[in-house]
């Protein structure tokens, strides 16, 4: 049965549709859901992620008969693989994320009959088991950086740097390891600076990003 030309159902195009997307999605959100978020609580990138994932997935799926199966994962690969956002740049980890939510859609998506199951199965827990390997077992010492504006520039001198440490210590309550210069602005008088620390001597701070959407 059609309808202005195409087909209402095509029962084993759905199925598998169906049935590889459920699969995509339950590797793609233990990932991002359970790995991910309990270390970055980014509830801004926790969207985006599953997002990308599920509108990459239909979009490679459903274009995959048109014979541009290869030239076609590698351009969306590289396209929305270098995305930036206008607002700010994607700190290495997150674009790490990124790569994998955009590599697991396209994978499950494009993978043909030539690949059996068994290797897709194995695909997708090989990334699956590096990334908790990485995530929980090897690095369980997680370390976050934050941008600050600091006030006190006299203390950004190389040999002003124990100092330094000390008064972020004691401004932000974190147990701050290094810290790294990004730029200076000598007119407002303040410095840039990336704060180091590991997140397992430290409270767990909110993103501020987070406080907004806890309001609504």
């Amino acid at each position: 049965m059609e309808l202005l030309g195409t087909k209402l159902l095509n029962a084993n195009d759905f199925t598998e549709l169906l049935f590889r997307f459920l699969f995509d999605f339950v590797v793609m959100f233990i990932i991002v859901r359970l790995l991910y978020y309990p270390t970055q609580k980014r509830k801004d990138y926790l969207f985006t992620y599953i997002i990308f994932n599920i509108l990459i997935f239909f979009i490679s799926f459903l274009l995959s008969n048109v014979k541009l199966q290869l030239g076609f994962a590698f351009g969306l690969f590289a396209v929305f693989g270098i995305l930036r956002y206008r607002t700010e740049a994607l700190p290495i980890k997150e674009m790490t994320y990124l790569f994998i939510v955009i590599g697991l859609a396209i994978i499950n998506a494009l993978a043909n009959k030539k690949i059996s199951w068994a290797e897709l199965v194995f695909t997708n827990m090989a990334i699956l088991g590096a990334t908790y390997s990485l995530e929980r077992m090897w690095l369980l010492r997680h370390e976050t950086q934050k941008l600050v504006v600091y006030d006190n520039i006299e203390l950004i001198k190389p040999e002003h740097k124990e100092k330094l440490i000390e008064d972020l210590n004691k401004r932000t309550g974190l147990n701050i390891t290094r810290t790294r210069l990004e730029k200076i602005d000598f007119l407002r008088d303040v410095a840039f600076l990336y704060i180091y620390y590991f997140e397992d001597k430290t409270p767990d701070y909110s993103n501020p990003a987070d406080d907004s959407d806890d309001d609504d």
